[in-house]
């Protein structure tokens, strides 16, 4: 079997072939964030509110989710370019159909359609190019894969912005029809199985019922927590509860299940493999960094300096530059250097980019040093996505590449939304208690808040308002200021955190087993 997996190639030029499944990719994974901005749109137009339309989010990332970790087995039981083909085609018209939805309850249901689609796009794209291209050519493949999965996300936020203020927000669906159509087709002439995987497809599947229930229910309570969590108060609340208990539950008898299971839907016991087990725990950490760190820049400039969505998505886009950048140079040191070390440098740089931001980030930042920051921020994620992912695919047999793939990505995903999940928490909670420790100044014992007070209300009276009016809008002025201020260390306080983070993950690189430099992920010195 060895033999014939390294001799194999494919018919068509493999960089044509990455281009084709990378676009494909790209495409699923712009439209896990390139709703969210038009949320509020969507709410005026079909009559809802703006709490039932964030169910347009939950809905896609929960059928996301729950497809991601069984599209190894998915693929094997369908073939995986058919089952490539069949996603890219769901994913497709329900994009179309999406835009055409008359009301918030058809939608939500297309995007479960469209989640379960996209769900299989990335692990398939990602299990194609490792088996298309040569071993010491995989790191540069996987830097074209990782473009997709960093800057993707980067780009929605701001291209769904531009669609929803020129056209409409049903456009954020629909322009998913011409790319999806021409993957659909190049894929169709361009892709193929490779021998060992062609003469196992469909051979001797059983269907796990029992395995997938527990996953749908263990995933879909999980996401719906951490999607509403925040929200509902987190375990004040009965619903969040009873969704925690679900999901555990569901968790612990589908682990049990599918280690007994003579056919499970997820191997579990890939997890014996350390490189694979830490990878997963890389990539979870990398997609809670990832997301953590994107929500908040744009959050912060929106809610706090008055940014519009369009004029916060640039400040990204420099960031995004240089992770385009940034790609194809890790994918070349893969060949010379091992993973663990390139992976060690992007901890790094995330800790020290994350890190910086608390020092550098106050009210009065201009929209030059933004984007600087944001660059700083982001220098190490390039160095990460690559090398994070050949460590998974060391040790493990070339047929459990579909596994492989579809796990690591479902780790990144979940990581997206737990690194959502804190941000939003964090901040709220942070927020409050810098707002209580300020406020023992706010008082008119104090000399310094007293003179501040006068101070206001003397310029507005000279301004033409009444004495009560003028110190009516002093202390509301004061008020809003320190609202501002305790946003603001909250935001502080979670980069802090963030960078913390990534200091621990720069620790843990170093005992991740080393991959034999140019002879490709799959072996180890």
């Amino acid at each position: 079997m060895p033999e014939a997996v390294e001799s194999w190639q494919p018919k068509y030029n493999p960089w044509l072939i990455a281009v084709v499944v990378a676009m494909a990719a790209f495409m699923e994974v712009l439209d896990t964030s390139i709703a969210n901005v038009a949320l509020p749109h969507m709410a005026g137009d079909l009559g809802a509110s703006n709490d039932e339309s964030t169910w347009v989010l939950t809905s896609y990332l929960v059928s996301n989710a729950i497809v991601l970790p069984i599209s190894g087995w998915l693929a094997t039981a369908f073939g995986r370019k058919r089952f490539f083909m069949m996603c890219i085609v769901i994913f497709t018209l329900a994009s179309l159909l999406c835009g055409l939805a008359p009301n918030l309850g058809v939608l939500v249901f297309l995007r479960v359609v469209q989640g379960a689609g996209g769900g299989g796009l990335q692990p398939m794209a990602q299990a194609i190019l490792a088996d298309t291209f040569p071993a010491e050519k995989r790191g540069l493949a996987f830097a074209l894969y990782g473009v997709t999965a960093v800057l993707a996300p980067t780009i929605g936020p701001t291209l769904g912005g531009w669609l929803t203020d020129n056209y409409s927000w049903r456009w954020i669906f629909y322009i998913n029809l011409p790319v999806g159509i021409a993957a659909l087709l190049l894929v169709l002439r361009l892709v193929e199985d490779p021998p060992y995987l062609a003469g196992r497809r469909g051979a001797g599947i059983r269907v796990d019922y029992v395995g997938i229930g527990f996953l749908t229910v263990a995933i879909g309570a999980l996401q719906v927590l951490l999607d509403k969590g925040q929200e509902e108060d987190w375990f004040g609340s009965h619903f969040i509860l009873t969704l925690a208990i679900t999901s555990a539950l569901a968790f612990i008898f589908l682990i049990i299940w599918e280690l007994r299971h003579e056919a499970p839907i997820i191997d579990l016991r890939m997890f014996k493999n350390f490189n694979f087990s830490m990878s997963c725990f890389m990539m979870f950490n990398l997609g809670v960094l990832l997301f953590a760190s994107l929500v908040m820049m744009p959050l912060f400039l929106q809610t706090l300096l008055g940014y519009t969505a369009e004029s916060a998505g640039l400040v990204l886009s420099g960031a995004s530059v240089i992770i385009l950048f940034e790609m194809p140079l890790v994918g070349q040191l893969t060949t010379k250097v091992p993973a663990k070390y390139i992976m060690a440098f992007g901890w790094l740089a995330l800790a020290i980019g994350m890190y910086v931001s608390t020092k550098q980030l106050d009210l009065q930042i201009s929209f030059g040093s933004a984007a600087r920051l944001r660059i700083v921020q982001a220098l190490g994620l390039g160095f990460l996505f690559v090398p994070i992912n050949l460590s998974s695919y060391v040790g493990v047999p070339p047929e459990k590449g579909n596994q492989v793939s579809g796990l690591v990505n479902f780790m990144r995903n979940i990581g997206s939304s737990v690194g959502t999940s804190i941000v939003t928490t964090i901040l709220a909670r942070r927020a409050q208690f810098h707002q209580t420790r300020i406020a023992y100044h706010t008082t008119y014992y104090d000399p310094a808040f007293r003179d501040q007070i006068i101070g206001l209300s003397g310029q507005l009276r000279h301004s033409g308002w009444s004495a009560a009016d003028a110190q009516t809008q002093a202390f509301g002025r004061v008020y809003g200021g320190v609202l501002a201020q305790s946003q603001t260390l909250a935001y502080i306080d979670m980069f802090m955190l963030l960078s913390v983070a990534a200091a621990v993950m720069f620790a843990l690189s170093f005992i991740v087993r080393k991959n034999s430099v140019g002879s490709g992920p799959v072996l180890m010195e």
